[in-house]
């Protein structure tokens, strides 16, 4: 008996220690438009009910754009009784007044905290009152909560988020929980029980180089991510001035290659058509919310140019050409080769058409063939093969499945995503021109 109790408590105990995070939630990346980015600590009630008020007018809600999330600042102290106090200048109405207002354009509130005593700018952290915020949010009406992890100090990462976790859970409001760890501690390895999307890196500031580093710093994630569980390179910079138009189109179309959240951080009220037109490119986001919650896979490096690909639903995919370099390219295309490209699992594999030579799919790629000296040598057979013990070859009422007949070019519609158009192929190689920083995105879309 006493056995059968320690038991139990034990189950309890794992239970409690492996998360709570609410399911169902977040099952493509989530979208909104986040405070931060534009106007840092320079948040109001006013700003917020404009932003929410801007997102709907400029069409982003209709392309799918529906959280509206204050970041820090918003907040000032604790009253006697540990309650969270917000900035009564800033916010004269209170928390819950904005969010009400938020739900009532059909859109959804999302409030900032960090594990912490306190929060990067200094403002009071949730560290020793997360059940009791987390039921001050539920009230409040949050529908997401950025939980940064400034003022930890030695606090065990894992320990502190599900904490926070289980406290949204016990609340009783769903709630999409957002771990913005930086990266310190591997999140990708443990908060897929936890949250619902993890920082994997630290901060991006509106520059060329700082998002083609967190970009980078993503290639071997790809496995961890999946619906409702989301790697975060960290929010958008499109339209806040640091980069060039051309670069912010990259910057965009990598975001949705990743399957990463779309938070956008601009002013919402003075965009440019330019930042439109990234930010509302439907065929882009619509990638990026595909069902299947694929990451894309680095399939080819050749220095400064790299080809992704994006495994889609209903064995679609697309194709992103990412030009690092500081200078134009031509690039020699292979949409047949490309067409070819089967996924399976989380890698890239089954048939494919042989591949130049030195081209997409050379040996030790993604996908590729064994080069001449890797693997078994031919002629021989696997070492141990019909031995005792060895694995040996399904019998003929054990055979293995047969894999699919690999896709072809003449499968696929070929859709430039970024010109709106079908490509016209009149042979299946053709030079691409890329412009510097610049990218090419197709989808292949089933006929």
């Amino acid at each position: 008996m006493k056995k059968l109790l320690f038991l139990s408590v034990a189950a309890l105990i794992a239970l409690s220690a492996a998360g709570q995070k609410f399911d169902n939630l977040a099952l493509t990346p989530p979208m909104g438009w986040n405070s931060w980015n534009k106007f840092h600590c320079d948040v109001s009630e006013a700003l917020i009910m404009k932003a929410a008020d801007a997102l709907i007018s400029a069409g982003m809600k209709d392309a799918g754009y529906d959280y509206i999330v204050i970041d820090d600042c918003w907040q000032v102290s604790r009253d006697e009784n540990g309650e969270i106090v917000c900035d009564p200048e800033r916010f004269p109405h209170g928390i819950k007044y904005v969010a009400d207002y938020v739900h009532s354009k059909g859109l959804k509130f999302g409030i900032y905290s960090s594990a912490g005593t306190v929060t990067c700018q200094r403002r009071p952290g949730g560290f020793g009152h997360e059940y009791q915020d987390a039921r001050t949010y539920a009230r409040y009406g949050v529908d997401y909560l950025k939980y940064d992890w400034c003022g930890s100090t030695s606090q065990d990462a894992k320990s502190s988020y599900t904490n926070m976790s289980t406290a949204l859970r016990t609340a009783g409001r769903p709630i999409v929980f957002s771990i913005c760890e930086w990266g310190s501690n591997k999140p990708w390895e443990w908060a897929g029980t936890v949250g619902h999307l993890w920082r994997t890196t630290g901060d991006i500031s509106d520059n060329w180089n700082s998002m083609i580093d967190i970009f980078e710093k993503q290639k071997d994630l790809s496995r961890y991510a999946g619906p409702g569980r989301w790697n975060d390179p960290d929010m958008l910079e499109v339209g806040n001035g640091g980069m060039t138009t051309e670069e912010y189109r990259t910057h965009f179309s990598l975001w949705c290659m990743l399957a990463s959240p779309l938070m956008a951080g601009n002013d919402l009220e003075n965009m440019t058509p330019e930042t439109k037109s990234i930010l509302l490119n439907k065929e882009m986001i619509a990638i990026d919310q595909d069902t299947l919650g694929r990451q894309a896979i680095c399939y080819r490096e050749n220095a400064d140019y790299q080809i992704w690909v994006k495994t889609l639903a209903n064995n679609e995919k697309a194709v992103c050409l990412l030009n690092k370099s500081d200078e134009k390219k031509s690039v020699l295309v292979d949409f047949e080769l490309l067409a070819g490209i089967r996924s399976f699992g989380r890698g890239f594999g089954g048939m494919m058409p042989a591949p130049p030579a030195g081209g997409a799919g050379m040996p030790g790629m993604p996908g590729a063939p064994a080069a001449p000296g890797m693997g078994t040598p031919a002629g021989q057979r696997p070492q141990g093969a019909g031995t005792p013990g060895a694995a040996n070859p399904p019998t003929a009422t054990q055979q293995r499945p047969r894999m699919p007949a690999p896709l072809t070019l003449k499968d696929y519609t070929v859709r430039d995503v970024w010109e709106h158009k079908d490509l016209t192929l009149k042979e299946t190689s053709v030079y691409v021109e890329m412009l510097p920083h610049s990218v090419k995105v197709y989808r292949f879309v089933r006929k």
